[in-house]
């Protein structure tokens, strides 16, 4: 960019209106990461089999899927940070009902309820993220968003070694980390950008525009909700303690801190599609790789920080791709869109993985994740060889 372009004087103005957003993701991760091992956990120390923990923690998604599409509207009428404070408190009293109840029928109910108001922040602080940045740092900026993220996703675990795995303690704990989501965007909401969605085409238009950026988000969804949500079965099963899956968590995201930065350089440098499709076809090979590993070894836990680091540059590359095919209002549908395929690969792969699980153990468990890491892999490539063709 020349310095005599009128948009290369001020490289830093987009970044300012990114700051309360980006601490906000932080204590978004980290709610999240002390919350979602909780009621699998919970339901799996019942005896409850893993196929209806699959069903049970997949009903979040159900909520999301049932409600994304009207959250560009609600954030255009409500604004930005109104409608984000509104659904962080909802959430926090739906933590506070887990901690007093036990029924999984209403437990079921209460992810979908759940799932509705959870997924607001999400959607909309992506939304804001893409509208204020500019194509030539769009990359980066998503791997600073997706590294806070996962920051905070990886210190929840963390969180659960004081506070328990079970009982009401941690469940109250979660609701009291979701009130920290606010705090940094109400003395800063004048800086969130207004949302306008356009009135035409439709998820439809979303669907024939960004196939492969969809796609990933299906895939990128599928591995990393059924990470969480198995991962500190699949750990117990192995034989090792509970605070210890809880800790395999901690690893898996812990390796976006050290590569999701290198990965969002790469999309900002490099064809975006080529980086989908590495991304997608490494995370396979490690995904595969779990069941064959010794569980009490050091070997798992750096195979734990890869495949983590790299299946959350899926998503951080697959959002860049997003944001470079859709301008202005489209953008906050395309967003929603996203976050749909997204939440829609973990209310698949839960319910699909833990019956694997139960079928034929471990293997199962690796196995159904690799697959769908391929199988987004394989088109992201396709893409890039046909864009990349005379």
């Amino acid at each position: 960019m020349s310095p005599n372009n009128p948009a290369a004087v001020a490289p830093a103005a987009p970044w300012r209106p990114l700051l309360p957003v980006y601490v906000s993701c932080f204590a978004f991760g980290l709610q999240a990461g002390t919350g979602m091992p909780l009621v699998p956990l919970a339901l799996e120390h019942r005896g409850v089999d893993n196929f209806v923990i699959g069903i049970v923690s997949a009903a979040w998604g159900v909520g999301m899927i049932a409600t994304a599409h009207f959250i560009p509207a609600m954030a255009a009428r409500l604004g930005a940070v109104r409608l984000i404070s509104a659904c962080v408190l909802l959430n926090a009293a739906i933590s506070v009902v887990f901690a007093f109840t036990s029924d999984t029928a209403l437990w079921f109910g209460l992810c979908v309820l759940s799932g509705v108001v959870g997924g607001v922040p999400w959607v909309v602080s992506e939304i804001w993220i893409n509208l204020v940045t500019d194509e030539s740092r769009r990359g980066r900026a998503v791997a600073v968003y997706s590294t806070l993220v996962a920051l905070g996703l990886a210190v929840g675990p963390l969180v659960l070694q004081v506070a328990g795995v079970y009982g009401p303690r941690p469940f109250l704990v979660n609701a009291a980390l979701g009130l920290l989501v606010i705090l940094p965007l109400l003395p800063n909401w004048r800086l969130a950008p207004p949302i306008r969605p356009t009135g035409s085409g439709g998820f439809a238009r979303v669907i024939a525009l960004a196939p492969v950026a969809l796609l990933a988000a299906l895939a990128c969804g599928l591995g990393e909700q059924g990470a969480f949500s198995f991962l500190p079965i699949f750990a117990v099963g192995a034989g090792v303690a509970p605070e210890t899956g809880a800790m395999w968590l901690s690893a898996f995201v812990i390796g976006n801190l050290v590569l999701q930065w290198p990965i969002g350089w790469m999309a900002d440098h490099l064809d975006r599609r080529a980086v989908l499709a590495g991304c997608a076809l490494a995370s396979a090979v490690l995904a595969g790789a779990m069941p064959l590993l010794d569980p009490h070894g050091g070997a798992i836990f750096g195979v734990l920080l890869l495949w983590g680091g790299i299946s959350f540059g899926i998503y951080t590359v697959g959002l860049a791709v997003l944001g470079q095919r859709f301008q202005g209002g489209d953008i906050a549908r395309a967003n929603a869109a996203f976050t749909i395929f997204y939440t829609l690969g973990g209310l698949i792969g839960r319910p699909v993985a833990g019956k694997a699980m139960d079928l034929v153990g471990g293997a199962g468990f690796g196995g159904t994740l690799a697959l769908f890491y391929a199988v987004a892999g394989i088109a992201a490539l396709v893409a890039w060889s046909r864009r990349a063709a005379p």
